[in-house]
């Protein structure tokens, strides 16, 4: 019989050798780490500040990057220098950019300022009938039960637009000083997407050079499939969203809807958050085509649905394909708990994120399978047969 010094000395000799307890030892580590750190938060009140300024540069810069960087290869391929083919990209934009001001801005303020003025009056006819297709006296209990009044929210509505409108037309010079941080922002983009795009190859050589030898290979694949998310969202997402806004102001223009580029322009905005956004964007367009005529919001409706389907069978399958791999339901749960976090910015940003962490937490468990030794190798169905 062993006596007890031999126990002890076993089964310390089994719980140092375990990949379990060496795992569990870490993660109790990482936890301690966490609690004191909470502890200290006003060490890190500098950095966070800067990551408050650098991130909006670096938001935008990115954006950039993946639409634009296409282009430059393209170019670069057919023995056109990467700088000449940036610098001719950048008088491209610069005169879309200008297009955009001068023709497009000034009907779509037209529109939006008509649209505040008389969306009181859309509100209240839409109000009526409503009312006459359900009944007045239920549509008064529903608006009790609720405690909704539709014409005192259209009245703040309008009023609050009207007013941050007028100031924000009105008074330039106000409206760029309480804009400061995001004008200097915009402003610096172009210097660091040039940069970026002149030297995107030298970029994640420089990364890795900071860690380890060991783990150069497997944070490059890492980089490599984090980089393929990324790029496959927002080029896919934009340019959905630009062809949604697009056959919409189409559609809208043919079959006489009032306001159609303001009604597209939304729809193409909100579109930028899968799902959820088409959803909110058909809520403005429903009441101006009610007030209209039953006619018109039948064709509205048409119209919104053949977009709808031409998009999710057409555009989407062509453009992004199935490089997310995300389920529709948890796209729909991660941006809702990522709004109700962070807000709208949260709800933008939802999706990239949650496939950024999933690429992370993916190698992560992989790296703890083969860690642990928890995980065998699953064997192949041949041997699994008993033999004969």
């Amino acid at each position: 019989m062993p006596n007890s010094r031999q126990l002890s000395e076993r089964l310390k000799f089994m719980l140092l050798n375990q990949k379990l307890f060496s795992f569990l030892l870490i993660l109790l580590m990482l936890g301690v780490n966490i609690f004191v750190i909470s502890k200290i938060t006003f060490i890190f009140h500098p950095l966070k500040i800067l990551l408050e300024t650098v991130f909006l540069p670096i938001l935008l810069t990115g954006v950039a990057f993946y639409l634009l960087n296409p282009i430059v290869e393209f170019l670069e391929k057919h023995r056109i220098k990467r700088v000449y083919s940036i610098l001719a990209l950048y008088l491209l934009v610069a005169g879309i950019i200008t297009l955009i001001v001068t023709a497009v801005i000034p009907l779509l303020r037209e529109q939006i300022m008509g649209l505040i003025d008389h969306f009181p009056a859309y509100s209240q006819e839409a109000q009526l009938r409503f009312e006459d297709l359900i009944g007045s006296e239920y549509f008064n209990q529903f608006q009790q039960a609720v405690g909704f009044d539709p014409a005192t929210l259209t009245e703040n509505f309008s009023s609050h637009a009207t007013n941050i409108l007028n100031n924000a037309w009105s008074s330039i010079g106000g409206f760029v000083g309480a804009l400061t941080e995001t004008v200097l922002s915009i402003i610096v983009v172009p210097f660091i997407l040039f940069y970026l795009l002149k030297d995107r190859r030298k970029l994640a050589p420089y990364v890795l050079g900071f860690l380890p030898n060991k783990l150069r290979n497997r944070s490059f694949t890492v980089m490599l499939e984090m980089n393929h998310q990324i790029s496959s969202y927002i080029r896919g997402q934009i340019l959905d969203s630009f062809c949604v806004g697009l056959l919409l102001y189409i559609g809208y223009l043919i079959i006489g809807l009032d306001y159609s580029l303001v009604l597209a322009v939304t729809a193409a905005c909100t579109s930028v958050v899968p799902y959820l956004g088409p959803a909110i964007a058909i809520a403005p367009a429903l009441v101006v085509a009610m007030v209209t005529s039953p006619v018109m919001l039948l064709k509205m409706v048409v119209v919104w649905t053949v977009v709808q389907l031409f998009e999710g069978k057409i555009i989407t399958p062509q453009i992004m394909g199935k490089a997310m791999r995300i389920h529709p339901i948890t796209i729909i749960f991660v941006i809702l708990t990522a709004g109700k976090l962070f807000g709208i910015l949260g709800i933008i940003l939802a999706v990239p994120g949650y496939a950024i962490l999933k690429v992370i937490v993916t190698h992560l468990f992989r790296w703890f399978k083969s860690y642990s030794g928890l995980y065998e190798m699953n064997k192949e169905p041949e041997q699994l047969e008993p033999k004969s």
